[in-house]
C-alpha cells in the first residue's frame, strides 16, 4: 500500500523559493507564492508577460539562463515547472541531494511535496490532495467544498485570532477553551457574522461569551459508545460526535483502526481489550480508569465493538459510575448479530424459517467457557423456527455441536460463520451442524467470527451480496465421533 503524504503547511514570508520555468504554469505558481509572502526566483531564459510586470515591481528575482544548481543555493523550496522533461529531472535530482523539498508540475514522481487544491477563506484554508495520482478529483472535492464554506468562516477566523491571548487568559487549560470553542462555534456567533456583524461588535460579543465562562474544571463525564462491527460507516452520527468531544477513549481490542480514525487524533487513546492467551485488561482495571481520568474533568469515551449493552459488559460499567457518582450516557451501536448477518446476507427472522432468534455469549462474568456453566438451557436452543446468534464462540464450537446434537437438534441445520464481519476482510463458511468445527478447523476461522445457526443461515448462499461469496464446508463424515481422524489444526482461540 502506498503510504499517504503528510499534510503540512509551510511557512514561507520572506524566504526564498526557487520556480524553474518562465511560463503561464511558472506564473500561476508564482502567484500563489507571493500571497504566501515568500520571496520567488524564477529561473528561466525568458519570462512571460506577468512575471515581467512583478519583476518591475520589484516582487521576484529573475535567474536568467539555462537551470544551474547554484540557484539552489539559498531556496527552501524548488518548483521546477518547464516543458522539458529532462530539465524538470535535473532540477528535481539537484534538490534532493541537498535535501530540499521539490515539486514537479504534472509529475507526481517527481515530487517530495505536492501543491493540494485549495479552499480559502480568509485566514481559513482547506487544503486538498489525491497524493498526486488524482488531481482532477482533488479539484472536484475543492468545487464541492467551495459551496459548503461561507465567506463568514473568513471573518470567523480573523475575530478567534484577535482574541486568541484572551480566551488563553480566560481558560487556561486546555480541555476547559476546547469546550468554550465547541460551544462557540455551535452559538449563534457564526450566524451573526453571516449577517454582516462588524469586527467590533464581533469581539464584543465574544468577550461577553468569555466572562460567562466558569474557569474552574468541570465535571468529568463518560460516554459509552457502540462503535458498530467494523464498518465505519455503521457507525451513528451521535457516536461521531462524541469521539471527536472526547479527552479520553478506552477502546476494545476489536474495534477497528478505520474507527478509531474518526475520533480526535488528540484525544489520550489506551486499548483495554480482552482475549484469551493474550495480555488482558481486566474489568477492575478499566473501571479504575474511567474513574481516574472522569475525576480529572475529562470526557471519558468507553469505545466498545458492536453495542454496549449486548455482551459489551455496559450494565456492569454504568453501575460502577452510578455508584461514583460519574455522569455518563450511553450511544448504542449496531451489534455484530444484526451487522454480520445483514452483511452475509442471513434474515435472522424469516416468515417461513424463523418466527425468534436467541442472542447468546460464550463468554460469562470470570471464564470464556460460558457454555460449559451449565446454565445454558440447550432444549430450548434447539427448538426449530428459531435463529441463535452465537457471540464469541469459536473456541466452543465443539461444545455447541455436541449440547445441541444431544438437545434434538437435527445434524442438517445449517449454519455460517461470519468472520470480521462487514469489514473488507470478511469470510463466511456455511455448512450444518454435523460438521460445523471441523469446517472452522478446515477454513482456520480466526476470531472475531459470529455463529447463525437455523434454517436461514442458508439463505447466505444465495442472497450474499458483500465480498466473497460464502465458503462452503468441505465433505466430512456427519458423524461426530469421527472428526479425529481428520488431521485438521487446532481450532484457534477466541480473540
Amino acid at each position: 500500500m502506498t503510504a499517504s503524504l503528510f499534510p503540512l503547511f509551510a511557512d514561507l514570508r520572506n524566504r526564498t523559493v526557487l520556480v524553474v520555468g518562465g511560463g503561464a504554469v511558472a506564473e500561476r505558481k508564482v502567484e500563489a507564492l507571493l500571497q504566501a509572502g515568500a520571496l520567488p526566483q524564477v529561473g528561466s531564459p525568458d519570462l512571460s508577460e506577468g512575471l515581467r510586470r512583478w519583476l518591475e515591481a520589484g516582487r521576484i528575482r529573475w535567474r536568467a539562463g539555462t537551470f544551474d544548481e547554484e540557484w539552489l543555493d539559498e531556496a527552501w523550496l524548488v518548483i521546477a515547472a518547464t516543458d522539458d522533461s529532462a530539465v524538470n529531472r535535473q532540477v528535481y535530482d539537484a534538490a534532493t541531494s541537498r535535501r530540499i523539498l521539490a515539486n514537479v508540475v504534472d509529475d507526481a514522481e517527481l515530487c517530495s511535496f505536492h501543491s493540494p487544491a485549495v479552499v480559502q477563506r480568509g485566514l481559513l484554508q482547506v487544503a486538498i490532495s489525491s497524493g498526486g495520482g488524482a488531481p482532477m478529483l482533488a479539484r472536484h472535492v475543492r468545487r464541492q467544498l467551495e459551496t459548503l464554506l461561507d465567506d463568514s468562516l473568513g471573518t470567523l477566523a480573523e475575530v478567534l485570532t484577535r482574541q486568541r491571548d484572551a480566551i488563553r487568559a480566560r481558560l487556561p487549560d486546555l480541555g476547559l477553551r476546547r469546550r468554550f470553542f465547541e460551544k462557540l462555534l455551535a452559538g449563534p456567533l457564526p450566524r451573526l457574522l453571516r449577517r454582516q456583524l462588524d469586527a467590533t461588535q464581533a469581539d464584543a460579543y465574544l468577550h461577553g461569551l468569555l466572562e460567562k465562562e466558569n474557569p474552574a474544571l468541570p465535571a468529568g463525564s463518560v460516554v459509552l459508545v457502540g462503535a458498530g462491527p467494523g464498518d465505519p460507516g455503521l457507525v451513528t452520527l451521535n457516536a461521531l460526535r462524541a469521539m471527536n468531544e472526547a479527552d479520553v477513549i478506552l477502546h476494545d481490542r476489536l474495534v477497528s483502526a478505520e474507527v478509531l480514525r474518526l475520533a480526535r487524533r488528540d484525544a489520550i487513546r489506551i486499548e483495554v481489550g480482552k482475549s484469551a492467551g493474550r495480555h488482558s485488561t481486566s474489568q477492575d482495571e478499566i473501571h479504575a480508569l474511567m474513574l481516574e481520568h472522569a475525576r480529572q474533568g475529562k470526557r471519558v469515551v468507553r469505545l466498545k465493538g458492536g453495542d454496549p449493552f449486548v455482551f459489551g459488559r455496559g450494565g456492569e460499567e454504568l453501575e460502577f459510575l452510578r455508584a461514583h457518582d460519574v455522569p455518563f450516557e450511553v450511544i448504542p451501536g449496531i451489534t455484530a448479530a444484526v451487522a454480520c448477518a445483514a452483511y452475509a446476507g442471513i434474515p435472522l427472522t424469516h416468515r417461513d424459517h424463523a418466527q425468534s432468534l436467541r442472542l447468546v455469549t460464550a463468554h460469562c462474568k470470570d471464564s470464556l467457557s460460558a457454555l460449559d456453566e451449565g446454565g445454558v438451557d440447550w432444549s430450548a436452543m434447539a427448538q426449530e423456527k428459531q435463529t441463535l446468534a452465537v457471540y464469541m464462540g469459536v473456541a466452543g464450537l465443539e461444545k455447541v455441536r455436541e449440547q445441541l446434537l444431544l438437545a434434538g437438534a437435527a445434524p442438517h441445520l445449517p449454519f455460517a460463520l461470519v468472520e470480521n464481519g462487514s469489514r473488507p476482510q470478511q469470510r463466511v463458511i456455511t455448512g450444518t451442524l454435523a460438521s460445523l468445527p471441523e469446517s472452522a478447523r478446515h477454513h482456520r476461522v480466526q476470531s472475531p467470527a459470529l455463529l447463525i445457526l437455523g434454517e436461514v443461515a442458508a439463505l447466505a448462499d444465495s442472497l450474499h451480496w458483500f465480498g466473497a461469496a460464502p465458503l462452503a464446508a468441505p465433505e466430512l463424515s456427519a458423524n461426530p465421533q469421527h472428526s479425529d481422524n481428520l488431521g485438521a489444526p487446532t481450532l484457534p482461540q477466541a480473540a
